[in-house]
């Protein structure tokens, strides 16, 4: 009998070895590698020629007629958005969140609305009791609602429940860390163990025409636990963001293969479950009458939709000697360190010597390029103590020689920025933008607009 080979897996990270260690070589975590015991390998199977003994398997070109997948939708506008149109049959969706953020209330009601309308939905937990998800449902007024429930960690006993009769429409695992394949070795929630049960349901969602919605935790630093693999064997990503402090919910799509990636939608946490905000500028405004230094609108982009923020700064002069600080909420930390570096070198403004705070109101996080000219606008009417109109919002891309550069889709944002009432807009330009009723001052290099935004010249 050939001779069991031992490796060693981390659980974090999925690398594989011939010995243990108490640090991953890869990922630098400690304590996280297991011993697996693989299937035994033979000679016979080691030689084995697979050219020979399959099945044949018919391909067909591009350009053949294709069908687009129907999509279900649920009936929630926001997480249709976020999915692209809604859910399609067979499809895979992971999504992930901190404790405490909503997901499972999330699920719970869009099941609870598809099965209202007639579509056959099962809901399985493994980490709370049915009566548990049953008090939850009454709580937020879906105790009518005829979902299917269950409180179960087999992915065995799952998948015999389901192929017994009609598979269900949509199938909610709550969370895939707790399921366990007897198939393999090795507690729930290991990399084996995650890869192994998310891939005979997803197995089961192809084969059966179920549409599969994947719980998946979250580590420490905000990334899907378990194997990286997970996210290449669904078809949707979502990422459910937002802080507990803060009222609002945002749903990130992080990869679709049915639609557009990059689409998000805003719910707000309220005592009745997660309520959809159909207009998300208004939750991240700041309702003021006077301009305030140190503050300036940027009409952000995720995805097609255009969300208005508000990008706050602050500038604290200290005594010298003492080493300046620099704080950001929202932003990248090397994007504001780009920014007043070009501000110091091309525009003659000192920041060396300051505290240089940075916030975006709300709790909104930016990965927007965009906000470049905004978070610049900002910091120079703090530094200068001249507030920004309050009408006004500005974007654009700042380079390192002091130009400003066009951003995608402005005259998205300027009809958004017109709709709610803003009649400025400070911007490259080659941006190109126009805007019924609105005054665009466009600017070449960002010495002239700190120029304008100063007064100087």
């Amino acid at each position: 009998m050939a001779k069991v080979q031992r490796r060693y897996v981390c659980q974090a990270c999925g690398s594989v070895g011939s010995r243990w260690q108490g640090q991953c070589p890869d990922c630098a975590e400690w304590n996280t590698i297991v011993e697996e015991t693989p299937a035994v390998v033979t000679p016979f199977h080691a030689k084995h020629n697979l050219q020979g003994g399959g099945r044949a398997i018919q391909l067909v070109g591009l350009n053949d007629d294709v069908v687009l997948p129907p999509r279900t939708p649920f009936g929630i506008a926001e997480l249709d958005r976020a999915l692209g149109g809604g859910l399609v049959a067979g499809s895979a969706t992971l999504i992930g969140g901190d404790p405490g953020i909503g997901k499972s209330t999330l699920l719970l009601q869009a099941a609870a609305m598809l099965a209202r309308r007639g579509h056959d939905v099962a809901y399985v937990s493994g980490e709370e009791a049915a009566d548990q998800v049953r008090l939850r449902a009454q709580r937020l007024g879906l105790g009518d609602a005829p979902v299917r429930l269950a409180a179960a960690t087999s992915t065995r006993d799952i998948l015999t429940t389901l192929g017994q009769g009609t598979p269900p429409a949509l199938l909610v695992i709550d969370s895939i860390q707790t399921m366990h394949s007897d198939l393999i070795e090795g507690a729930p929630g290991t990399v084996s163990q995650v890869r192994a049960s998310a891939q005979e349901l997803i197995r089961f969602a192809k084969e059966r025409g179920t549409a599969v919605v994947l719980v998946g935790h979250v580590t420490k630093d905000g990334s899907i636990a378990g194997p990286r693999v997970l996210e290449h064997m669904v078809d949707t990503v979502l990422a459910f963001e937002g802080e507990r402090s803060h009222q609002y919910r945002i749903l990130r799509a992080l990869k679709n293969r049915f639609g557009g990636t990059d689409e998000i939608g805003v719910f707000a946490m309220q005592g009745a479950g997660l309520v959809e905000v159909s207009n998300p500028s208004a939750l991240f405004l700041t309702e003021r009458d006077e301009s305030v230094a140190g503050a300036t609108v940027f009409p952000a982009l995720e995805g097609t939709r255009p969300v208005l923020v508000e990008i706050q700064a602050l500038v604290v002069r200290l005594a010298s000697g003492a080493t300046p600080r620099r704080a950001v909420v929202g932003w990248d930390s090397g994007r504001l360190s780009m920014i007043l570096a070009v501000l110091e070198a091309r525009c003659g403004l000192s920041f060396s010597t300051a505290e240089v705070y940075l916030n975006v109101a709300g709790g909104y996080r930016i990965q927007d390029p965009a906000a470049d000219l905004a978070v610049a606008a900002a910091l120079v009417s703090a530094l200068g103590e001249r507030p920004v109109p309050v009408d006004t919002v500005a974007f654009g891309e700042v380079a390192l020689s002091g130009e400003l550069r066009p951003v995608a889709h402005a005259p998205l944002r300027l009809k958004e920025a017109a709709k709610l009432g803003f009649s400025r807009a400070m911007l490259p330009t080659s941006a190109g933008g126009e805007a019924a009723g609105m005054t665009l001052a466009t600017h070449r290099t960002l010495g002239g607009f700190v120029d304008h935004l100063l007064g100087r010249g």
